[in-house]
């Protein structure tokens, strides 16, 4: 699939092949070929008269055409139901530079959605207008505040720890409430919430869409330069709070591969990503303070135990939340993981799962397929051990010493294991 993207004003090629896409802009009834994205973030930012460093906004332009083709490109129409080629021209304030970068955002992006990526970049971008008079912004750091238990946890910890932190969310139905409770509750934080709101021709919007933890990464940084921190030449820390286990997200079996495990905090996307930002200049760190813990190791070692128990069981961790009417379905990944980490807990789980028995040797139960992959990936460690198993998932560049990425899995699948062993699933 071919797209061109860039704002409004930009020259857009006539190029009857190519799915045009204007950023920070919205959806036009009256030309319903062009796909359009950004124009609530755009709108936001100056609501806030927050202050955005060109080559942070540049990569948010980036990010917001990586999602719109993520939605004007379904997977079923790919040769092999899943793997997409992508051609995308995206117009920036400063193409040379970026253009540098290409191959590293190409293999990025590739790793992240496992699709096919050829990326290039020209002029005439959106130029980030600087208010006249911005917002001095005191907050130290910045939280990326998904709704889930994980992000939780980092919030607690960080306010408890001294810390600071503005917290941005990518508004997710079934969540903004959820993100607007806990920013409320553990400070109140100030509170950055975004939508892309990416629109295109015939657009699905899918439910394994993999380039979306690249929007929020985007949001996150662009927000980090507005700090009177960043202004005043100091780092800025921006926190991706996940545990160590999910954040590799091992596939528990070999059918499970490629997309079908989320790469959203993979030490190996979030360190190429690291790489881009420190060629740009952008003084931000990426940071997962949970990479070598398991989920139920965070709950255990939370900060402040009374609030966490207070909201714990708000958060969600459900793969499939929206498709069951906004519940949890306990028995996808996530939801196994999120039990199991409840249980090294020891407080008692109230969250209401809609498959709540997973001894039941059904299809809707033990026998469901993520049921099966993690008791088989549980079974085949017993047998073979961990090092052949988890070698796939920690055999990229940029890791260093996995030793602890590779025994936060071991930990990770010890909790399932007790999981498992408690609804007697064999």
């Amino acid at each position: 699939m071919k797209l061109i993207c860039g704002p409004k004003s930009f020259a857009f090629e006539t190029d009857p092949t190519a799915t045009q896409v204007v950023l920070y802009s919205r959806n036009d009834r009256d030309d319903p070929e062009r796909a359009t994205v950004g124009a609530m973030a755009k709108w936001r930012f100056a609501r806030e008269k927050l202050s955005v460093n060109q080559r942070a906004w540049d990569f948010l332009s980036f990010a917001l055409s990586v999602i719109t083709a993520d939605f004007a490109e379904p997977r079923e129409r790919s040769p092999d139901g899943w793997t997409r080629t992508f051609d995308m021209t995206v117009a920036v304030a400063e193409p040379d530079f970026w253009n540098s970068q290409a191959t590293s955002l190409q293999a990025a992006l590739a790793f992240l959605t496992t699709d096919r990526w050829r990326v290039q970049f020209v002029p005439g971008g959106d130029i980030y207008d600087a208010p006249n008079e911005p917002a001095v912004r005191e907050e130290d750091c910045v939280l990326l505040l998904s709704g889930g238990l994980d992000s939780l946890i980092g919030g607690i910890d960080l306010v408890r720890a001294g810390k600071k932190p503005i917290a941005v969310s990518q508004l997710v139905r079934g969540d903004a409430e959820k993100q607007l409770l806990f920013a409320n509750k553990l400070g109140p934080l100030k509170h950055l919430s975004l939508n892309h709101n990416a629109t295109a021709p015939e657009a699905q919007a899918s439910l394994t869409q993999r380039s979306r933890s690249l929007i929020f990464l985007a949001f996150g940084i662009a927000a980090a330069t507005s700090l009177q921190r960043y202004h005043q030449d100091e780092p800025v820390i921006l926190y991706i709070c996940e545990n160590g286990f999910i954040a590799l997200n091992p596939p528990l079996t070999d059918a499970r591969i490629g997309s079908l495990s989320t790469r959203t905090a993979h030490p190996y996307f979030l360190n190429s990503i690291q790489s881009i930002l420190d060629a740009s200049g952008l003084r931000v760190t990426l940071t997962n303070p949970y990479a070598a813990k398991t989920k139920g190791e965070m709950l255990k070692c939370c900060a402040d135990q009374a609030i966490l128990q207070e909201l714990a069981f708000t958060s969600t961790s459900c793969a499939r939340f929206l498709r069951f009417g906004y519940r949890h379905c306990g028995r996808c990944v996530p939801c196994q993981i999120r039990r199991a980490a409840f249980l090294a807990w020891g407080v008692p789980d109230s969250t209401v799962y809609t498959f709540n028995d997973l001894g039941k040797d059904n299809a809707e139960h033990a026998g469901f397929d993520d049921v099966r992959s993690a008791a088989m990936a549980i079974a085949q460690v017993k047998a073979e051990g961990l090092d052949g198993w988890v070698r796939r998932t920690l055999s990229r560049m940029l890791l260093g010493d996995t030793t602890a990425l590779k025994d936060v899995v071991r930990r990770g699948l010890g909790e399932l294991e007790t999981l498992h062993r408690a609804y007697k699933i064999k």
